[in-house]
């Protein structure tokens, strides 16, 4: 069972719940966004570049504007097509192309089991996923682990965000958002920067080692760590 100040949990998607290889799955999804973006005269490398220019805008976000501002405000002007054409076509995108890349994905059974056994304990269950997707694609993801927004609490969107991990203001941000104390939270991430962030702002940690991100070589031995697995029985929510 968790700690007994602990109230909220806060999950990871990409390589937490949702199990992948992180560079296997941005090459496929970069392979079909550039297939849809091909009609409107975009070409494949000067789109994938703008792609990663207003995404590192997000993760650069001062707070002064949401996510989703910065990512168009940068890709339109490099790809020279108005946002109000552009928009609705990603959008459509993330809901029904986007699906194709769950092939680069593996299975996880024990996420939905974790999230609805969590709820059922009483605790709030937020998904806080790096928050560089609209919510339809963030719908698509978690639809291949059994999961949808609903689920949540609360959902970290670039629609609904002002920041990204690893600042630690994104952490701020969620617990503000929800009225808790940091030290009410724990997050469940992979990430041994992006998610340990965290603890910068008082949440504890679980790390998950199935996908692990660890390029920095962070001590893992300060936190938590295991399977996804693991994490049932961690938390108690093995049933």
């Amino acid at each position: 069972m968790l700690a007994k100040h602990i109230t909220t949990v806060l999950f990871d998607l990409d390589g937490t719940l949702l199990p992948m290889d992180q560079m296997g799955f941005t090459k496929t999804y970069f392979g079909l966004l550039v297939q849809k973006a091909a009609p409107f005269g975009l070409k494949p490398q000067p789109t994938i570049d703008a792609v990663w220019a207003g995404t590192k805008a997000m993760v650069k976000n001062d707070g002064s504007a949401p996510n989703d501002r910065r990512f168009w405000d940068t890709f339109c002007p490099l790809v020279g097509v108005e946002e109000s054409v552009l928009r609705p076509v990603f959008d459509k995108f993330y809901a029904e192309e986007f699906h194709g890349a769950r092939s680069a994905c593996g299975e996880n059974p024990c996420a939905a089991q974790a999230v609805r056994g969590l709820k059922a304990q009483g605790y709030d269950v937020v998904l806080a996923t790096n928050p560089i997707f609209p919510l339809v694609g963030v719908r698509t993801r978690l639809s291949w682990v059994g999961l949808a927004p609903e689920d949540f609490s609360l959902v970290t969107t670039y629609e609904n965000s002002r920041f990204c991990k690893p600042n630690p203001a994104y952490f701020q941000e969620i617990v503000e958002k929800l009225g808790k104390a940091p030290q009410e939270c724990l997050m469940v991430g992979n990430d041994g920067v992006e998610d340990t962030a965290a603890a910068q702002v008082g949440l504890s940690l679980y790390l998950a080692t199935d996908c692990l991100e660890n390029g920095d070589k962070v001590d893992l031995s300060q936190f938590p760590h295991g399977s996804f697995q693991d994490f049932l029985t961690y938390s108690g929510a093995a049933g």
